[in-house]
């Protein structure tokens, strides 16, 4: 049997959802679905807001999953069996996006640049228009890191999936790297049988040699 995961939430004097959220994670306790909750009043505490990255009550953590808000029990219970299996982030980062909370997912992928892996799996399979767009905003959101640099080798492997638009990510995500190293990859994909592949793959070997200009782009567009 897979162990229950442990949750933490947040709460302030005044906040008209935290008794019924406090409830349901009670309940959730009770049941062996959670393993321990920890609640905090940031009225006393408000270094736990600051590291939570929340202004806002009630917030709370299940197992690696951060929610904000009214939640009902059968969403707090959704989410602690995935917490339990060991689903993983990406179900978290796909519901946020298909949501239109880009904010927040932008707020937790640069406290957990680690997470970009789980973002990458995201691309297989036909994701709705929101979440591919929104995982292009998370990841450009990390350019030039060591975070996306050591997802080159499965950056590569991406490039040769069989969806053309999956490649055409890979490929952007490439250029966004900054890594020499990305250049043989992306000389590949100058002979892709998709022109939007072939496309991306040719503005991404020019990012490679022209070190700076994304940076500079994002500044011109802020």
């Amino acid at each position: 049997m897979k162990r229950a995961a442990d949750a933490t939430l947040l709460i302030a004097p005044g906040c008209p959802h935290c008794p019924q959220v406090l409830a349901a994670l009670s309940e959730l306790v009770k049941e062996g679905l959670i393993g321990r909750l920890e609640v905090i009043n940031i009225a006393a505490h408000p270094e736990a807001a600051r590291a939570a990255g929340t202004r806002s009550v009630p917030w709370m953590r299940i197992g690696p999953y951060e929610l904000t808000g009214l939640h009902s029990p059968s969403e707090l219970r959704r989410w602690a069996e995935r917490a339990r299996k060991g689903a993983g982030i990406g179900p978290w980062y796909r519901e946020a996006l298909e949501e239109g909370r880009l904010e927040e997912a932008l707020s937790r992928i640069r406290r957990h640049p680690e997470e970009l892996k789980a973002l990458l799996e995201m691309l297989q399979g036909h994701p709705p228009i929101a979440v591919r767009v929104g995982i292009s905003a998370l990841v450009e959101e990390l350019a030039g890191t060591d975070a996306l640099r050591a997802l080159i080798p499965r950056l590569g492997e991406l490039t040769r999936d069989p969806e053309p638009a999956t490649r055409a990510d890979a490929a952007h995500y490439l250029g966004l790297t900054g890594d020499p190293s990305a250049a043989p990859l992306l000389r590949a994909l100058l002979k892709d049988e998709a022109e939007q592949v072939r496309e991306i793959a040719r503005e991404a070997l020019e990012a490679l040699e022209h070190p700076g200009r994304w940076g500079d782009q994002k500044r011109e567009g802020a």
